[in-house]
């Protein structure tokens, strides 16, 4: 595809804004959304189209089921080599021709009938512990019997569908087929959340963990001069900052900017996750200054590599964390290159802040409307909580009577807070007082909210994992309605710290400590 083929195909397609209508994998996504939350049921139909076919090519559906299922057990039983390579090809192909809920159908077949054998098992385990520990005198006949008996056990506590899997991995094509597989087998879980689903969601996610070590990915620089189809995926994949023509795309790949991305040999000509750097002065507060504002700075005057976008591009591989290991290598790469680079941060939306601040201004409202109908001073409920400091309580009931009303003041900014055109984030009235008790509550939100003893924000979660601390949050960094509709304009860098990665890291997952700048915690 040309230069010119491209810039075409942009124009044509980029007028709905939706990656996922012109990516020729039809698998986006970005590293900071849920993994499950993108497994929806058209990926599934859309993927249907590949290979041989969709299913009324075959008359009877039940029938093409059938032989597919027939197929897959030939791929896992199969031993002559010739024979298991058609059967592996006939497989994916067949896979792809079934419908939605045949797919689901097979995938709860292979969960369930192609697990461990478990009467093997048990009996194995009573074997085992019907051995008596040898004497001296016969010590190595029967350590013999048990060093046996345990790799008999071993091997039977396999499940029966590694072996599809691993023949898979070796097969041309199959590598991609399993990501492919554990998209559509996370969609299924989200509707039907069964132990053995589980079970086999772990085992797949592990083996393609294990088969994407950093050891196997290439890091490619990304740069105007590869091929068109490249772009192509490029702009499909991009969703933290959609790309909106073709200028914004070349500007990304230009001068001051980088675009790393992670390939594998098995999937050629596309990257399995990719960063977007900007080369700058000082860190970057709003995403304007990085995607439109004035040409870039010389490169050998920048001190500091911005990362602002990291799109992963298959849903099989969500819970993988390439990131972290892209990222480290991205660093490393430009403090050689770059000796005069000493920064390394990140300008990082908040996608769940304003999700969590509705939620629990609602259900404080409750819990403060229960109380005022009880005329009790004491709470309600063990969950109820002051929200906002009095100041921030008087201040907003000081608003004018053209703002939303409310009894109190949570319920004052929860309804200026949920109006669908956020005209609040426009007005010079209302954001002098929303932005100091927006601001405290978002550093509250990145650094106390946990889930499990993490971050309850994914993209927080992401980065302090890897190492990162949060160094500053950026009112109306964001301005554009996703960004509103996010995290109210907010965004946050992440500082990364050569000396401390592997320390804060360490920290993060033993304890959940959560590194933060003083200026943060000041905000609290």
């Amino acid at each position: 595809m040309s230069k010119k083929n491209l810039a075409i195909l942009l124009r044509a397609r980029m007028k709905s804004n939706n990656p996922t209508k012109f990516s020729l994998s039809q698998f986006p996504k970005e590293i900071q959304s849920n993994p499950q939350e993108n497994q929806s049921e058209d990926h599934i139909v859309q993927n249907s189209s590949e290979g041989i076919g969709n299913s009324s090519d075959f008359g009877n559906t039940g029938r093409i089921y059938d032989v597919v299922r027939e197929t897959m057990h030939s791929a896992i039983s199969a031993s002559k080599t010739g024979v298991l390579d058609i059967t592996l090809s006939d497989f994916q192909e067949g896979y792809f021709s079934l419908s939605l809920e045949d797919r689901e159908k097979l995938l709860l077949v292979l969960a369930k009938e192609y697990d461990v054998n478990r009467e093997q098992v048990r009996e194995l385990v009573k074997q085992y512990l019907g051995l008596e520990n040898p004497a001296s005198d016969d010590k190595d006949v029967l350590s013999s019997v048990f060093y046996r008996t345990e790799r008999n056990l071993r091997h039977t506590l396999r499940p029966t569908y590694e072996v599809l899997f691993e023949r898979l991995n070796t097969h041309p094509g199959g590598l991609r087929f399993l990501s492919i597989l554990r998209a559509d087998l996370l969609s299924v879980l989200t509707k039907e959340n069964s132990p053995s689903l589980r079970t086999l969601d772990s085992f797949l996610k592990e083996k393609l963990g294990m088969w994407l070590s950093p050891a196997s990915l290439e890091l490619h620089q990304i740069t105007w001069d590869d091929p068109a189809s490249l772009l192509e995926k490029i702009v499909a994949y991009e969703a933290v900052h959609p790309i909106s023509n073709l200028l914004d795309l070349k500007r990304r790949l230009g001068i001051g900017r980088r675009c790393f991305g992670y390939f594998h040999p098995s999937i050629p000509g596309e990257p399995l996750i990719f960063i977007e750097v900007a080369l700058m002065e000082t860190v970057a507060q709003t995403i304007q200054e990085v995607l439109w504002d004035n040409p870039p700075i010389p490169e050998n005057q920048a001190t500091c590599a911005l990362f602002y976008s990291i799109s992963s591009t298959q849903p099989g591989l969500a819970g993988i964390n390439l990131g972290k290991f892209l990222i480290k290598r991205v660093i490393t790469l430009v403090k050689k290159d770059m000796p005069h680079v000493s920064t390394f941060a990140t300008l990082s939306p908040i996608p769940g802040f304003m999700q969590w601040l509705l939620s629990k201004l609602s259900s404080q409202s409750r819990f403060a409307e229960d109380e005022r109908s009880t005329q009790s001073n004491s709470p309600s409920s063990t969950f109820s909580e002051k929200v906002l400091l009095p100041e921030e309580e008087q201040a907003l009931m000081s608003l004018s009577d053209d703002s939303p009303s409310g009894s109190n003041g949570m319920e004052v900014l929860l309804n200026l807070l949920s109006v669908k055109n956020c005209d609040w984030a426009t007005s010079p009235r209302l954001l002098p007082v929303l932005e100091p008790i927006l601001m405290r509550l978002c550093a509250r939100y990145l650094l106390q909210e946990k889930k499990r003893g993490k971050a309850l924000d994914s993209v927080a979660n992401f980065h302090l994992q890897n190492g990162a601390m949060v160094e500053r949050i950026n009112w109306m960094a964001d301005r554009s309605e996703k960004g509103i509709h996010q995290s109210g304009g907010i965004m946050v860098n992440y500082v990364y710290r050569l000396e401390n990665i592997e320390d804060y890291a360490q920290s993060y997952f033993g304890s959940g400590k959560i590194h933060a700048s003083p200026g943060i915690h000041s905000r609290l």
